[in-house]
């Protein structure tokens, strides 16, 4: 999953407890090393009052002793006093010549490594050459931390007599429990610390993203057909609070924006309405005014043929005046919506009735029930069946050998479909898109109202029209809407 596709929310909510965890981490490491520091100080420290303790002990012997004070004598000198000093300090002695060789050890055992035995020239240097006169020496030896001092002992002419060695065992037990006790309290304290982070990010990150979530919800509810409500926020942060300001401008520009296109879209819709009335009624008064113009030049009285002109001039003005009519009636029918009227009425007997004004032979009807009940408007859905079968007519070429319009009604997924296809002539692709559109035709005649007047009536009863077309090969129109 990737961080770029997480919520504001999520985002918050991981960044709140990781923190929690980046901190426990790094205190518990700072811990560690502190501890490990201060364990360190602590076995240097002890060494070293070790090692005063010891030195004073052995200045003591030295200064008590009856054998001439000589590193020969060392020996002699700490024979049974060296376990004494042992047994006080709980820590091993070794006493070396100023050579290196060993003199004295108060570790009993028979065998000895031989870097027990000899002091390593390095050590002997070392030893020699800082101005303390003191090295410390850090190695591991079974797994287990071991740190060497090297000093001399001197008389009380401060000449060198020996060389003390006091190796000392760095025993960690103790500290390693404190620090594994602490680290358990530590972890403890973490996991509820976790715990109530994980409780307060939730509700923190609910409480921040909130507001967001409002105003998201009102940005994809925003539609420029219908009014909007503006976003109303009682406490919020000052950036959330210029973000809903920003956002309740936009809603009044977009408002007064829709207004002014709607305003602008009716004007332009009736402009051009009334411009293809205006023209489709220049369209029958141009032969009307011929042939009145006509008959009054070529009136004679004693014309034998008077009473056939007579009827001739008569049709042809009745003809043009019922062209004239239908344009009317066209435009009348899709200016007036759709009545509201929904009544239960079997949708297979309408569609037969419907049909029945049609004269043509090549009209087929299919139903896959005998009764298919609905709710809708009768008048309605007879003036959907007449116009798509109308338009299927006129869309036949007047050559075609088989022509062939199918008009079938059936159920499915509790709705009703009316199909009517047709095998005529078909729709080219560059004028699908604009089919519905009001006084958009292919036609020579008619205003091209008849199928957005359909798809005006068929969306006030919920329903929707398509339709699919195959250029020289027909169009099928598919009706569908709710039984209920």
């Amino acid at each position: 999953m990737k961080i770029k596709k997480l919520s504001l929310r999520s985002r918050i909510f991981i960044a709140m407890i990781l923190l929690v965890l980046l901190a426990s981490i790094l205190i518990a490491a700072v811990t560690i090393y502190q501890y490990n520091e201060e364990a360190k100080d602590y076995h240097r420290d002890r060494l070293e009052r070790k090692e005063r303790a010891i030195r004073q002990s052995i200045e003591f012997t030295i200064s008590e002793t009856t054998y001439p004070v000589t590193t020969e004598n060392i020996p002699l000198i700490f024979k049974e006093d060296i376990f004494d000093i042992d047994a006080i300090h709980n820590l091993q002695i070794n006493l070396y010549d100023l050579d290196g060789q060993l003199l004295k050890s108060s570790k009993r055992t028979i065998q000895r490594d031989s870097s027990e035995i000899c002091l390593d020239a390095e050590i002997l240097n070392t030893l020699a050459n800082t101005a303390e006169h003191r090295y410390v020496v850090k190695n591991e030896k079974n797994g287990q931390t071991f740190q060497s001092s090297y000093s001399y002992i001197t008389d009380e002419k401060f000449k060198n007599l020996a060389i003390l060695n006091l190796p000392y065992l760095e025993n960690d037990d103790f500290l390693n429990r404190e620090l594994n006790e602490f680290l358990l309290r530590l972890g403890y304290a973490y996991v509820a610390m976790i715990l109530a982070a994980i409780v307060f990010a939730y509700f923190i990150s609910k409480y921040i993203t909130k507001s967001l979530k409002t105003i998201s919800e009102k940005m994809n509810e925003t539609r420029l057909e219908k009014r909007n409500t503006k976003i109303q926020i009682a406490s919020s942060s000052e950036e959330i609070e210029t973000l809903v300001n920003s956002y309740n401008s936009m809603i009044d520009e977009l408002e007064a924006s829709a207004i002014k296109l709607a305003t602008s879209e009716r004007e332009q819709a009736w402009r051009e309405m009334a411009k293809q009335v205006a023209h489709e009624i220049k369209n029958p008064l141009t032969p009307m005014r011929l042939s009145v113009q006509s008959f009054q030049r070529n009136f004679n009285p004693d014309d034998p043929n008077i009473n056939q002109k007579v009827t001739e001039y008569s049709n042809t003005l009745i003809q043009q005046i019922d062209t004239m009519s239908s344009i009317a009636s066209a435009f009348s029918n899709f200016a007036k919506m759709p009545a509201q009227k929904s009544e239960q009425l079997d949708v297979v007997h309408i569609v037969k009735l419907a049909l029945d004004i049609f004269n043509e032979n090549y009209i087929s009807f299919e139903a896959d029930e005998e009764e298919i009940v609905a709710k809708f408007d009768r008048t309605q859905l007879i003036r959907v069946v007449t116009n798509l079968v109308k338009n299927g007519i006129q869309a036949m070429p007047s050559d075609k050998e088989d022509p062939q319009i199918k008009v079938k009604v059936f159920t499915e997924d509790n709705l009703v479909k009316i199909t009517v296809e047709d095998n005529g002539s078909g729709i080219a692709e560059e004028t699908k898109a604009r089919v519905f559109e009001p006084k958009f035709t292919t036609k020579s005649s008619g205003m091209g109202l008849g199928l957005a007047m359909v798809k005006n009536i068929v969306e006030t009863f919920k329903g929707n029209i398509t339709f699919t077309s195959e250029l020289g090969k027909g169009t099928v129109f598919t009706v569908t809407f709710p039984k209920a």
